[in-house]
């Protein structure tokens, strides 16, 4: 592949380079403030990923290449985010067999509608799993991806339980101002 327009992370909670469980791919260098939020949860879960830049548009053929070679080099979950267009997600289900999580990343002009619609409406057959556009679904796409992958692994469940325990105790844990009367 062109690395020449590849921004490449790996990672996983030990620091040591692992085989990736999870691709994070986006359209464009642009698109990293948003799909940071996924990296930083599977980061955050330990679960070894491979982050980095796949155009649609700009490297088609690099594109087809990831696809096509996703589940021999270990993948189990793609999670594709993309701007404007938003083809990535898509393409990328046509792709492979490796389960896809699309992203919509907020553009410049319709504020993100133009890529959720992009890739919420696949053809029959060709599914692509959609989240909230922007940062809330780029974690969001993580946290299903983790929870699918914990269905085998009885530690990453554990992770997963306890996590949404420390969010139930927060939430508990609120309290409003007092009310006012003028």
């Amino acid at each position: 592949m062109n690395d020449t327009f590849n921004s490449n992370h790996n990672s996983t909670d030990s620091g040591q380079e692992e085989q990736p469980l999870v691709g994070v791919i986006m359209g464009s260098s642009s698109d990293w403030d948003v799909m940071k939020k996924a990296t930083a949860m599977l980061d955050q879960f330990g679960v070894p990923f491979k982050a980095q830049v796949i155009s649609a548009h700009r490297m088609p053929q690099d594109m087809a290449e990831y696809g096509a070679g996703a589940y021999e080099r270990g993948l189990r979950a793609i999670i594709a985010g993309a701007g404007g267009a938003a083809h990535l997600p898509g393409m990328m289900a046509a792709l492979t067999e490796v389960p896809v999580f699309g992203v919509p990343v907020p553009s410049r002009y319709l504020r993100g509608e133009d890529s959720l619609l992009s890739i919420v409406q696949m053809p029959k057959g060709i599914p692509v799993a959609t989240f909230a556009i922007g940062e809330a679904g780029a974690a969001n796409a993580a946290l299903h991806v983790i929870a699918m992958l914990a269905m085998t692994n009885p530690a990453l469940r554990e992770q997963l339980r306890a996590f949404r325990e420390n969010q139930t105790d927060a939430a508990r844990a609120m309290t409003l101002p007092p009310v006012t009367q003028n």
